[in-house]
């Protein structure tokens, strides 16, 4: 007597569990080739293009006021502050999102954080800056009002003025991720013996340090 042969229904649940994972791997190779094609096809146009970090200089500032109140070495301070921003890269846009200006003297911080409002520079494009600083009532170390004097007594006053914030590179339509940008500048003002009628001021130019 001939036996008939049947699979049973264990058997070809089996052969089509594998069917489905054959497929699940075939769609990860080619999702995993996709994705990687991708990032170097962006990694390959950065190192191209390689963007240069932007360029600030300081074109003016002011100090109307830098007055400690009282004994408890508790600062009123109002500094005028000019900038100009330069983007030298000739094919990366660059997205600044948030930036916040102070100034510092000897390592303290004199006035409270201004910020500015976020922009887009293009290509080698350029912006001017401006940001009025104040500060009411900031605590200083007790050294301070002998360090103003001794700057006077010397004929100079040295001020930095710093801008923190973050920005991202644009390159074509891609836009890159947020990168923190930090620019120091360095205000040297005349301040002789006796005390001027307007402002302690600089009009030099100087070009800042600018890292990214």
């Amino acid at each position: 007597m001939s036996q008939a042969l049947t699979k049973s229904p264990k058997h070809c649940g089996d052969k089509h569990g594998l069917k489905i994972n054959k497929l699940y791997k075939k769609l990860f190779a080619v999702f995993s080739t996709l994705f990687t094609t991708i990032l170097c096809l962006i990694l390959l146009v950065w190192l191209i293009l390689h963007p240069t970090k932007p360029q600030f200089s300081l074109k003016e500032a002011d100090i109307y006021q830098l007055n400690l109140s009282g004994t408890n070495n508790l600062l009123n301070s109002s500094v005028q502050l000019t900038l100009l921003s330069k983007n030298p890269n000739q094919k990366v846009g660059i997205y600044y999102d948030e930036l916040q200006v102070y100034a510092q003297y000897k390592g303290q911080q004199i006035t409270v954080y201004t910020s500015l409002p976020p922009f887009y520079q293009g290509h080698e494009d350029s912006n001017v800056l401006t940001a009025s600083l104040i500060g009411n009532g900031l605590p200083v170390a007790p050294s301070f009002g002998y360090e103003v004097g001794r700057d006077q007594t010397a004929g100079r006053l040295v001020l930095n003025l710093k801008v923190l914030g973050r920005l991202r590179w644009k390159v074509g339509t891609w836009v890159s991720g947020r990168y923190r940008v930090n620019v120091d500048c360095v205000a040297v003002m005349a301040f002789g013996p006796s005390l001027p009628t307007g402002p302690l001021t600089t009009r030099q130019g100087t070009q800042c340090s600018t890292t990214v």
